[in-house]
C-alpha cells in the first residue's frame, strides 16, 4: 500500500516537473529574444504633480533614441545575463545598463532611498515559477530588483512587476527634490522587437521610511530589431572589454554574496564610481577594479 502512494506521488511529481518545462522554455525564448540590435526610442513624461509648492516645475517631455546592442553575456538554465550597450555617432561605444534574469529566486536587494538597498528573503512558494529581474548601473553597481511570472497568453508575452528604484539618469543630475521612483515595469514582446513599458511615481521618502508622492511619470521605450550588422561597432567593443566588466560582475557577487544590507558612496574623492571604473584599460586587472569597487561599499 505504501509503495503504491509513493508511485503515485513519484508520477504526479514528474507530471507536475514536465507541465513545467514548457512553460520556462517558452519564458527563456522570451526573455533571450531582447538580445541583438535595436534602434530605440525614449520617451518620458510627467503626468501628475501633487507638489503643494506653487513654484514646482515638473521634468520637460523627453524623447530620444539611439541604435543599442543588447549582448548575451550568460546563458544558463536558470539565469540569462544581457549588457546593453549604446551606440552614439556609429563609433562610440557607451556600457549601458545590465539586466539579469533568475528563475525562482528568493534573494532579494530591494532600493531603499538615496543609495542604501535593503536585504530580503523571498519565500520559495511564493515564487514559484517567477522569474527575478535585477537591473544594474552601468558600473554594475545596484539599481532595482523585481520578482514576476513571465505570462504568454492571447499571442502576448509579457512580464510586469513593481519595485522601488533609484533616481534614473536622465534625472539624477537635474532634480534633487525626489529620492525613490517607485517603478511598474511591463518588458512586451512583439513582432518587431519589445516594448519597456513604465508608470512611475516619485516619491520623497524621508529616514523613517514615510513616503510622499511628488508627481507621476509615463515612460514608453520601443526596441524595433535591425540587422546585428548594424552594431557591428558594439560587437567589436565587447570583445575587447568583456574580461574586464567580467572582473567588476564577480567583485559584485561577492558583495551581494554577504546577504545584508547594502549602502553605498555616492562619489569618492568627488567622482562616481562609473568615472573610475571608465578610465580603467580593458587590460586592467581584478585587483584593480576590486579596489576601486571597495571604496564605495560602505559597510
Amino acid at each position: 500500500m505504501k509503495t503504491g502512494i509513493l508511485s503515485a506521488l513519484v508520477l504526479l511529481l514528474s507530471l507536475n516537473i514536465n507541465a513545467q518545462d514548457p512553460k520556462k522554455k517558452e519564458d527563456i525564448k522570451a526573455i533571450k529574444s531582447m538580445c541583438g540590435c535595436y534602434e530605440v526610442e525614449f520617451n518620458f513624461a510627467e503626468t501628475f504633480q501633487y507638489s503643494k509648492d506653487e513654484k514646482y516645475v515638473p521634468s520637460k517631455t523627453k524623447y530620444d533614441y539611439g541604435l543599442e546592442w543588447v549582448e548575451l553575456v550568460e546563458d544558463q538554465p536558470s539565469k540569462i545575463v544581457m549588457q546593453h550597450l549604446l551606440i552614439v555617432n556609429d563609433t562610440m561605444i557607451i556600457k549601458h545598463w545590465r539586466q539579469d534574469w533568475e528563475f525562482e529566486n528568493t534573494r532579494l536587494y530591494n532600493f531603499y532611498k538615496d543609495t542604501s538597498w535593503k536585504y530580503l528573503t523571498l519565500d520559495k512558494n511564493k515564487v514559484k515559477g517567477q522569474w527575478t529581474q535585477r537591473v544594474f548601473q552601468v558600473d554594475d553597481s545596484p539599481r532595482y530588483e523585481g520578482s514576476a511570472t513571465w505570462v504568454h497568453v492571447d499571442g502576448r508575452h509579457y512580464w510586469e512587476n513593481n519595485t522601488d528604484a533609484p533616481l534614473p539618469r536622465r534625472e539624477h543630475t537635474i532634480r534633487k527634490d525626489y529620492n525613490v521612483l517607485n517603478r511598474t515595469n511591463v518588458h512586451e514582446i512583439t513582432k518587431d522587437g519589445w516594448i519597456h513599458d513604465q508608470d512611475n511615481i516619485k516619491i520623497v521618502r524621508d529616514d523613517t521610511g514615510k513616503d510622499v508622492i511628488l508627481a507621476k511619470e509615463k515612460g514608453h521605450d520601443v526596441y524595433k530589431k535591425v540587422a546585428d550588422s548594424k552594431c557591428l561597432a558594439a560587437q567589436k567593443f565587447w570583445k575587447e572589454n568583456a574580461p574586464l566588466w567580467k572582473n567588476v560582475r564577480d567583485k559584485w557577487a561577492t558583495v551581494f554574496a554577504r546577504n545584508k544590507d547594502l549602502d553605498l558612496f555616492d562619489k569618492v574623492e568627488k567622482k562616481p564610481l562609473y568615472s573610475y571604473l571608465f578610465d580603467l584599460k580593458p587590460t586592467a586587472t581584478k585587483a584593480e577594479s576590486d579596489k576601486i569597487i571597495d571604496t564605495f561599499v560602505k559597510n
